[in-house]
């Protein structure tokens, strides 16, 4: 997989070199690279306890992300997924700490408990006064002895990093560090494996499944499951998460594992705070990126059960854009709409032929679909026949209110119908047509007329005309033409849509960014569905 990095050898290096000089100033690192990769605060009072953590890279933010005023004092960077050396430990550890001592938060993998258990024994040994606490809010094996640490140690570093920035001491800090670890709890899901530079990725997710319980360093989950929507999803790990909710608020941390979008995370907030029958969960820390898997499109929930204590120290304000805060989940508040939004309803009438002509359209549109999505496909998003079958399946239904007896009430209906029904430019390019249209038969003007008057309007709104590849191409050639019949129109709606195949350059619409080698030989589908629809019409007559 092609990705952003020079190298894998410098990768994190200048992963970190990046993170320093964009943070105004406010971190430093020690001069060890590449083996000793230590950030740390250049505000650092001595006077405090120092909170140091750290382990593999490929978690960020974390850890050096999480460096700064009422967190941590310093991080200690291995390689991606690898546990810094003992010497990068200690390094750190000589680097911050002063006669306060130092607290050292390590999650619970073999290598990082090695690594950092031996520099806190060469430490004491040189008489810095250095404890350790272990993070092991792993759920998914309730039964393994050793729980791994996910981002729930994000609680910790919170916490006893505003224990610390009051000046309380090491023994009480560390005291707060273990009280928290004790009360947290996190899972992960995930719908894909995560990429590590040089490697070759892993396809271990079967299409349709979920892996559940998984860590953060690419290792497989605990079970593989049936993936139904983002619901299904928050609902089982809630579950999990369950039996470790205790008497009082709980806080949830709402993790981005790397490469899920902010669209599905705002869905998965929204199916963890409606989600109220799994526990009380009260307050929410995200969704964020706050301790990934590299490009893992996943996520992870952590819980605590917070007393007022530490809820307080979670509430801290902290100098870190990283750190996102704790909010209190709310009911989504909703205003009603404002006077004079909704357009005056039009009086109802019957007229076959007009029913017959609008339903033809909509049977044409709908059966178009595929073919105006796949022209779409070569030009923009590949959405245009979903759009237009989407508006005819509402328009179709929508015809018993519609005034089909009078084209001066219609033709305003029709355009307030496909503004809402349609969305994007294509519903209000078509509103505008269709309320100048109406205008125009207001005033007396005979259809032919009138429409050519509609399409008049939304060339000096949309500022598109013939030749720069639009709908207009076809439209207004068959509007020019529909005084001489029907046929005439469709003949000349289809000359005028053939005719954007030839065109490199679009000079409207989405096409306009799209390279002219995949343009070329293809209709645009704005142009193809309006000589579809005369097409049709002239079949029928």
């Amino acid at each position: 997989m092609t990705q952003f990095i020079n190298s894998k050898e410098n990768l994190v290096t200048q992963a970190i070199d990046g993170l320093l000089a964009t943070s105004g100033k406010s971190l430093t690192r020690l001069d060890g690279y590449p083996h000793i990769k230590v950030v740390y605060r250049t505000d650092w009072d001595k006077s405090k306890v120092a909170l140091i953590s750290g382990g593999g890279s490929g978690h960020e933010p974390a850890h050096a992300g999480f460096v700064g005023r009422g967190m941590l004092t310093a991080a200690v960077c291995g390689e991606v997924f690898a546990s810094p050396s003992v010497d990068a430990v200690l390094a750190g550890i000589l680097a911050v700490t002063g006669d306060a001592g130092c607290l050292l938060i390590v999650k619970n993998y073999t290598g990082d408990r090695l690594n950092f258990g031996l520099a806190v024994e060469r430490a004491r040994a040189l008489g810095r006064k250095v404890e350790m606490v272990v993070v092991d809010d792993d759920i998914a094996l309730p039964d393994l002895p050793q729980a791994r640490g996910l981002a729930g140690t994000l609680f910790v570093h919170k916490i006893a990093g505003a224990a610390a920035e009051a000046g309380q001491s090491l023994e009480k800090v560390t005291e707060v560090a273990r009280t928290v670890i004790a009360g947290t709890a996190s899972i992960g899901m995930s719908l894909d494996t995560c990429t590590v530079p040089g490697s070759i990725k892993e396809d271990r997710i079967a299409a349709g499944n979920a892996e559940l319980g998984l860590g953060i360093h690419g290792e497989a989950g605990v079970e593989q499951v049936a993936f139904n929507n983002a619901a299904a999803a928050m609902q089982m790990v809630l579950e999990k998460l369950a039996p470790h909710f205790g008497k009082g608020p709980v806080v949830a941390l709402l993790n981005n594992l790397g490469a899920t979008t902010p669209l599905e995370m705002a869905v998965l907030a929204n199916e963890l705070a409606d989600a109220r029958a799994a526990g009380p969960v009260e307050f929410i820390i995200g969704p964020s990126l706050l301790m990934t898997s590299l490009d893992m499109h996943g996520f992870s929930v952590s819980v605590m059960t917070a007393d007022n204590q530490q809820l307080a120290a979670l509430q801290e304000p902290v100098a870190l854009s990283t750190w996102p805060g704790v909010q209190p989940i709310c009911e989504v508040q909703v205003e009603r709409l404002p006077d004079g939004l909704a357009p005056v309803e039009p009086i109802a009438s019957e007229d076959a032929s007009t029913r017959a002509t609008i339903s033809t359209i909509c049977d044409l549109l709908e059966s178009s679909e595929s073919r105006l999505n796949e022209l779409d496909a070569k030009s923009g998003d590949g959405d245009t026949g979903s759009t237009l079958a989407t508006a005819a399946r509402s328009l179709r239904q929508g015809l018993d209110r519609m005034p089909l007896a009078d084209l001066t009430q219609l033709m305003p209906a029709l355009g307030n119908e496909l503004s809402q029904t349609m969305g994007g430019s294509s519903g209000v390019i078509l509103a505008i047509f269709f309320n100048a249209t109406g205008d125009a038969c207001a005033r007396g003007l005979p259809i032919e007329k009138a429409l050519a008057e509609g399409l008049a309007r939304v060339s000096q709104v949309g500022g598109a005309v013939v030749g720069d590849r639009t709908m207009i191409d076809a439209l207004q050639p068959a509007l020019e033409a529909l005084p001489d019949g029907i046929d005439k129109s469709a003949a000349a709606a289809r000359t005028g849509a053939d005719k954007t195949a030839t065109i490199r350059r679009a000079k409207a619409g989405r096409a306009a960014y799209v390279p002219e080698e995949n343009l070329f030989g293809h209709n645009d589908p704005g142009a193809e569905a309006v000589a579809l629809v005369f097409e049709k019409l002239a079949a029928g007559n």
